[in-house]
Order: structure tokens, then C-alpha cells, then sequence
């Protein structure tokens, strides 16, 4: 049971994340006197995403979670799934973007929202966000980051250097998972760009990396790839079981993340195409297609002329 209630660390963070709570909570009750009450009702909803997601959050880099993951990978694998998937799209469904702008001083956050959406000094920094959430640039992020960090000299680096730890390596997972999210999920004022199509292809095409990391460090190897886990005192657990642990639990959890999204996608497609044959068939010939070219279908001409003549969904589909 000391595996579970010891070792929990309260460090700033879980300050900060109660900071952010209250801040939150500042922006609906503006927004709430100046809206109408469905509007404050959907807010109020969303913001239990939210909190639910900075819960998760605080729970990676607070918990018992946190310390054994400097001795355990498979510790780790269960931080980073939290940290990427988990908590990001948790936040992304809370949309908490306007309430926390909301909560500025006075009519701050008017002039904030006003200066960055149209004022010339926020130019570049309207760029650069365009570009980051570009629908392939997005995906291609967050699949490099978790490619990335888990190749073994990046790996080790972040283990032995607390700062690349926890601010580069913990600090990219989140912010590509929240681009990667932002794809997939309703987050207003967010709005996705991704065709039904490219978001079946990517969900596919994140998933056969996830079990391609996972069968590389379980099956193609004959032993751990991290020198970090090998000398470690106190600990029973093999590196290398302990790495196979982990990679059995990053392949599963892929499996659970993926296949909840792609139903809700695919129930979409059924709703603008108007069978689940015709839904499957276009999922499947993107697959293949994605298989030949290795660019998940986006940069074939024929696969761009096919997404541009899809029909919007219809306003029953839901989001």
C-alpha cells in the first residue's frame, strides 16, 4: 500500500494547478454575466473536462507515479500516456482558452483576445500558432516527440538531467499532445481543420507507431536499450522484463486510446456519407494508401480532390 500513499511530492506545480483552478473560475463567472444561460451551462460542463484533465495532470507529476518512474519503465510508460494522451485531451475537451482569458483585469482580456487575433504586433505569433496547428504538423509533432524521447540517448539524457526531464521532455509531450487533441476534439474557439478522412488515417497511422515502438523494445530486441535502469540499486525487477512491461503497456493502452476515437469518427462519417460501407470503405482505401506513400494519404493529389469534395457533416452528427 506504500507503493501507493507514500512518496507523493508537493512541489509548486500542484500550486500553480490550484492557481489555474481559481483563475478558471474567475473567467466563467465574468463570462456568466454577460451570456446567456446555455451558453454558462456548456461552460460549466466543459470546465469539468478541464479540471478532470489538470487532476490527471498533477497526478503524473505528483504522485507515487512520478518517483517510480526513475526506477521503473514501465512506471515511466504510464507517466507519458498520461502526459500525452490522458491529460491533454481532457484539457482540450474543457476548452478553458476564453474563460482564462476572461479572467484578466478589468477589460483586459477583450484586449488580449482583440490584440492577438487582429493587432499587427501578434503577426509572427499568429503565424507560428497557424502553422503549429496545421492538421499534418500537428500529428507529425507529437508522433516525433514519442518517437523521439524514447530512443535511448534522449531517453537517458532526460533521466539523468532533471531539467530536460521535466521541462523538455515532459514539457513537449504535453504541448504535442494538446496540438495533436485540438484535431480531434471540439475546443472552442479552436476550430478543426482535419478532414473525417485524415483523422481516421491519423489515428491509424499514430497507433501502428505506438505498437511499432512497443514490438521494437519487447520482440526485436534481445535486451534493455536504456543503460539508465541497468544499475540501479534496490531494485528486483529485470530491465529488460521491466522494458518489456512497459512496451506491453504502451501497445494496449494504444489499442484503448485509439479505438474509442475512431468510433466516434467513423460515426461521423457515417453521418456525412450515409452508410457505414461507404464510411469503412473510404477508412480503408486511406489506410492502404497511407501504407504505399507513408504520408497517412495527404499529399496524394487524388486523396486531397476526394476530401475536398466530402460533404460537410450535418448538424445532427454532433461533435
Amino acid at each position: 500500500m506504500n507503493y501507493l500513499t507514500g512518496h507523493w511530492s508537493f512541489d509548486p506545480f500542484g500550486v500553480l494547478a490550484v492557481a489555474v483552478v481559481a483563475w478558471h473560475e474567475t473567467g466563467l463567472w465574468r463570462l456568466a454575466g454577460r451570456s446567456r444561460p446555455d451558453r454558462t451551462r456548456q461552460r460549466r460542463l466543459r470546465s469539468l473536462w478541464f479540471y478532470a484533465g489538470l487532476a490527471v495532470l498533477v497526478l503524473g507529476v505528483e504522485s507515487p507515479i512520478d518517483y517510480w518512474a526513475g526506477d521503473y519503465f514501465f512506471a515511466h510508460m504510464i507517466q507519458h500516456l498520461l502526459l500525452m494522451f490522458a491529460a491533454p485531451s481532457l484539457i482540450v475537451a474543457g476548452a478553458p482558452w476564453q474563460p482564462l482569458l476572461a479572467a484578466l483585469p478589468g477589460r483586459s482580456g477583450r484586449s488580449v483576445t482583440r490584440g492577438v487575433l487582429a493587432g499587427g504586433w501578434s503577426r509572427p505569433l499568429r503565424g507560428f500558432g497557424a502553422l503549429l496547428l496545421r492538421p499534418w504538423v500537428s500529428v507529425g509533432l507529437f508522433n516525433a516527440a514519442m518517437i523521439a524521447w524514447h530512443l535511448p540517448g534522449p531517453y537517458d539524457l532526460a533521466e539523468r538531467n532533471e531539467a530536460v526531464h521535466i521541462w523538455l521532455m515532459h514539457g513537449t509531450m504535453f504541448a504535442a499532445g494538446v496540438l495533436f487533441w485540438l484535431q480531434f476534439i471540439p475546443s472552442p474557439p479552436f476550430r478543426r481543420r482535419m478532414p473525417l478522412l485524415s483523422q481516421a488515417a491519423a489515428l491509424l497511422g499514430t497507433n501502428v507507431i505506438m505498437i511499432g515502438i512497443a514490438m521494437t523494445l519487447s520482440i526485436f530486441v534481445q535486451g534493455s536499450v536504456y543503460p539508465v535502469y541497468q544499475h540501479i540499486p534496490g531494485v528486483t525487477l529485470p530491465p529488460f522484463a521491466d522494458q518489456q512491461i512497459g512496451a506491453a503497456i504502451l501497445w494496449v493502452c494504444g489499442d484503448f486510446w485509439a479505438m474509442p476515437a475512431m468510433v466516434v469518427i467513423v460515426r461521423r462519417m457515417v453521418a456525412s456519407e450515409g452508410s457505414m460501407s461507404t464510411a469503412v470503405d473510404k477508412i480503408l482505401r486511406s489506410s492502404r494508401g497511407s501504407a504505399r506513400t507513408g504520408s497517412w494519404g495527404w499529399e496524394r493529389p487524388e486523396a486531397l480532390a476526394e476530401l475536398r469534395a466530402q460533404p460537410p457533416p450535418s448538424p445532427e452528427a454532433g461533435p
